[in-house]
C-alpha cells in the first residue's frame, strides 16, 4: 500500500524549497486543521469542512486531471498518472464521508461561501491548465504534498463516524522529489513550478480561513 508523501528528503535544491513552502504555508500550518482534529470539535464544523473540500476537489475533472491533460514535460507523465489514479480514490473518500456526515450545516452567508469556493475551484483549474511550462505540475505537486494534512482531518472525521479509512495511494516522497529535481534543472519551468505551488497553497489557506470564519458565525451567533 502506498502512503502519503512526507516532507523530508535527502534531495535539496528545488525540492527543499517546495517542501519547506508546503510545510510553512500549507494546511498543516493552519490552526483550523488542528481544531478540526480535536476530539471535542463540533461535528457540524467537521461536516462543513468535508462538504467544502468536496466542492473544491470532489468533482471531475480535478486539478491533477487538468495537469495531466495539459502536461508537456515527458519526465512528469508517470508521476501525474499516479497522482490522477490516487486522487480518484481520495474523491471517493470525500464522497463517502459527505454522505455519512449529513448535510452542510446552516450558516450565515451560505450562498456567498459557495460562490467563494467555486471561484477557488476555477482558480485551481486555471493554474492546472496554464500555458506556462511548469505551472500545472507545480500546482499538482503542491496539492499532493498538502493533501497529507487534509487527509489527517478526513481520517479523524472517519474515525468519529465509524468509517474505515483506506490508505492513500498518492505518489511518495522520492517520486515527487525526483519530479521536482527534473523541473528545477530548468530555470523557467522551475519558477513556474514554484508559482503554481504557491498559488495552490494560498487557495487552501483561503479555504481554511473561510471555514474558520463560518464556524465562528455559526457557533457564536
Amino acid at each position: 500500500m502506498r502512503t502519503g508523501p512526507a516532507l523530508s528528503s535527502p534531495i535539496g535544491g528545488g525540492w527543499e524549497t517546495i517542501a519547506t513552502l508546503a510545510a510553512s504555508e500549507g494546511s498543516a500550518a493552519h490552526p483550523m486543521c488542528a481544531r478540526l482534529m480535536h476530539p471535542t470539535v463540533l461535528m457540524r464544523d467537521v461536516a462543513d469542512a468535508i462538504h467544502a473540500l468536496c466542492l473544491l476537489h470532489g468533482r471531475l475533472p480535478g486539478l491533477v486531471d487538468h495537469a495531466l491533460a495539459r502536461n508537456a514535460m515527458p519526465g512528469c507523465v508517470g508521476w501525474l498518472e499516479e497522482a490522477v489514479a490516487g486522487f480518484a480514490l481520495e474523491r471517493a473518500v470525500l464522497a463517502k464521508l459527505a454522505a455519512a456526515v449529513g448535510p452542510t450545516p446552516s450558516t450565515p452567508g451560505q450562498t456567498d461561501s459557495e460562490a467563494t469556493i467555486l471561484a477557488q475551484r476555477h482558480a485551481l483549474a486555471t493554474l492546472a491548465q496554464s500555458d506556462r511550462n511548469g505551472c500545472a505540475i507545480g500546482a499538482a505537486i503542491a496539492l499532493i504534498l498538502d493533501w497529507s494534512a487534509v487527509r489527517t482531518v478526513l481520517d479523524r472525521a472517519a474515525e468519529r463516524l465509524g468509517i474505515a479509512s483506506a490508505a492513500m495511494q498518492l505518489p511518495d516522497t522520492s517520486e515527487t522529489a525526483t519530479v521536482v529535481a527534473t523541473i528545477a534543472a530548468q530555470p523557467g519551468p522551475e519558477r513556474a513550478m514554484m508559482f503554481g505551488a504557491q498559488q495552490v497553497l494560498a487557495q487552501h489557506h483561503g479555504l481554511w480561513n473561510l471555514l474558520e470564519a463560518r464556524a465562528l458565525a455559526r457557533n457564536n451567533g
